[in-house]
């Protein structure tokens, strides 16, 4: 009579290791199930704390690379401030598109004013590089005779 709970938890086990499976009755293909089940478990446990390990190694490393960044960015901080404060000591004009005009080109009195297209500088700086091309001109413009 003793065997009968035994038999049970025996049932019991065989229907948690495999569910949805009819539980088996033989007791040492139970326990091969259990002894398969229990490997299985223990080798994912193994390989779950690795992955952890190396998980925390990557943690470790990534804090030191954000401690890195930080003092690099306190860095050019301070570079950036330097370099505001040195352009502020630095008095330059406001740039211009076209530069001022010499006195010799300003209208006299009862004068008709002279403008000059782009003042002292050469026209071809503001022209785009196809329009100074002169590679093809032959094709595009002959001679005439």
């Amino acid at each position: 009579m003793t065997d009968f709970p035994l038999d049970c938890r025996f049932q019991d086990l065989s229907s948690i290791l495999e569910p949805g499976r009819q539980a088996k009755t033989d007791k040492p293909a139970i326990l091969d199930d259990a002894i398969r089940v229990l490997n299985q478990l223990k080798a994912e446990a193994q390989e779950l704390k690795e992955t952890n390990e190396k998980l925390l190694e990557e943690i470790k490393s990534l804090k030191v690379e954000k401690t890195e960044l930080r003092e690099e960015k306190l860095t050019l901080k301070a570079d950036k401030e330097k370099m505001e404060q040195q352009s502020r000591a630095v008095a330059v004009p406001p740039p211009r598109f076209m530069p001022a005009y010499p006195a010799a080109y300003h209208a006299a009195a009862n004068k008709m004013p002279v403008f000059p297209s782009y003042g002292l500088m050469p026209m071809w700086r503001y022209l785009p590089p196809a329009a100074c091309d002169t590679s093809r001109d032959h094709e595009l413009r002959p001679p005439a005779a």
